[in-house]
């Protein structure tokens, strides 16, 4: 009894629920991704005849370890262990990750802006609170201390974030934990002062939105009492010396959709022309809670099927499925006002209806003992996964978009993945990235290897394309 083997089915192998693939053109290879695993790799037929007859493969086939370890066949319930994920992500320590909006504020008046703007900025003794809840999350989180500078416009309170960045830096050190900060500024306030001071505040990126060229940018970002911006954000970039990288940001509707191509090669230029960090991606409009508030203030949001606009920006978010979409669902994780109170999602900052606590009070080691509006904490937290919808618990692009946007969700929006008609083009897309970033390490390292002297003759190498 002992020599009789057992088949790779009877051993309780079978096919990813989660792969998708397409035919590499010109060649007779597949690309196949798995989005559980987070790999992509190119099958040649051997492999893909192997591949189909796995039922009938005896269990210790060669091919089945590195086909497991790709994680395109399984013995895993995949679904459970994305349930399962998303719950210990909810506590899991790794970093701390505070939004702190440092006044709500805002120097523009976009009509497409899902905030509800007001005077006044962060005081000395908010300032303190949200330092002493950085420590208790560090005590309870460990790992790193990771700031997003949001708003509002952040810049018009440039003396909180540079007094309170200096505060969480030393809190840092002092626990030994790594420090990281952004900051996301409509870019009017840029200046070389105001860089010069983000550097020192530990600032090592930026998020600036630009909705088109002059004349398109000036129809939808304009000042909040009337007035052009496009030539002082230009201007700003162009000439201070930005250490940092700039993440230039096309919010993307109906009115200059096609406008792309001529602002991604106009942003290309100004990166070669001032030498800083500058690259581009363009945002699709949708709707949310706030701009349906302004009714038919609102005439910018995207209709269009804007999988091709986003393809760019979806192959870069690939990755293992972790079982949730974004921090308002994992417990350290938390944005707060310019008045100390906590929210779980930047779309709801400085609405006192979405605020589950204050940063004085809340306490990560007792998390709903702390806080006066519990719903608005665990609302978030219960969406890890979405339960309760079918046809998304059962969908292949489950892994990477973990159910989409759970504020859209919670207000009754369905956001599906852009592409989720489309998974051909993406796959190979996202082949092609991973292939240009393995040729690229490559290239790097027989440079690097040059540079050091060594000039003997290096065989030949082969290149896995897989992530």
């Amino acid at each position: 009894m002992d020599d009789i083997k057992k088949s790779a089915k009877e051993a309780g192998w079978r096919l990813s629920k989660y792969n998708l693939s397409a035919d590499i053109p010109e060649t007779d290879s597949v690309a196949i991704a798995n989005l559980f695993k987070g790999t992509c790799a190119a099958y040649n037929p051997l492999e893909m005849y192997l591949l189909s007859v796995l039922d009938r493969l005896p269990e210790n086939h060669p091919i089945i370890p590195r086909f497991a370890k790709r994680g395109i066949i399984t013995r895993t319930d995949e679904l459970a262990a994305l349930e399962a994920m998303g719950r210990a992500a909810c506590g899991l320590p790794k970093r701390v990750m505070l939004t702190i909006c440092p006044t709500m504020n805002c120097n523009f008046n976009c009509p497409y802006c899902f905030e509800h703007h007001r005077p006044g900025k962060m005081t000395r003794e908010v300032q303190s609170d949200i330092v002493a809840l950085a420590e208790r999350m560090l005590d309870v989180f460990g790992g790193m201390l990771s700031v997003t500078w949001f708003g509002g416009e952040p810049l018009l309170a440039a003396d909180v974030i540079e007094n309170l960045s200096k505060c969480l830096m030393s809190l840092a050190e002092k626990k030994g934990a790594a420090y990281s900060a952004g900051i996301i500024t409509n870019g009017y306030l840029l200046t070389q002062k105001n860089v010069d001071m983000l550097v020192k505040a530990g600032v090592t990126s930026c998020q600036v939105t630009i909705d088109g060229l002059e004349n398109t940018h000036n129809v939808t970002r304009y000042l909040e009492r009337g007035g052009a911006t496009f030539e002082q954000i230009i201007g700003n970039l162009r000439n201070c010396r930005i250490p940092f990288k700039v993440h230039i940001r096309q919010n993307v509707q109906e009115s200059n959709l096609d406008s792309v191509p001529e602002v991604r090669e106009y942003i290309r230029k100004l990166a070669e022309e001032s030498g800083n960090r500058i690259d581009y991606a363009p945002a699709p409009v949708t709707g949310n809670k706030a701009t349906e508030e302004r009714g038919s203030e609102v005439r910018y949001l995207c209709e269009h099927d804007l999988g091709e606009i986003g393809l760019p920006r979806e192959i870069a978010r690939f990755q293992s499925g972790q079982g949730y979409f974004c921090g308002s669902q994992i417990l350290r994780s938390v944005v707060i006002d310019e008045k100390g109170r906590l929210f779980k999602c930047w779309e709801n900052a400085g609405d006192p209806d979405y605020a589950f606590a204050t940063a004085h009070d809340w306490d990560p080691k007792t998390p709903m003992d702390t806080v006066f509006n519990p719903d608005k904490l665990t609302m978030y937290l219960n969406t890890a996964l979405p339960n309760g919808d079918s046809e998304c618990r059962e969908c292949v692009w489950l892994p990477l978009c973990s159910g989409g946007c759970p504020n859209a969700r919670l207000h009754g929006m369905k956001m599906c993945f852009p592409l989720r008609n489309q998974p051909e083009k993406y796959v190979l897309a996202l082949y092609d990235q991973i292939k240009k970033r393995k040729r690229k390490q490559l290239e790097n390292s027989l440079t690097t290897q040059y540079n050091a002297g060594i000039n003997n003759h290096m065989p030949e190498r082969s290149i896995t394309h897989e992530n």
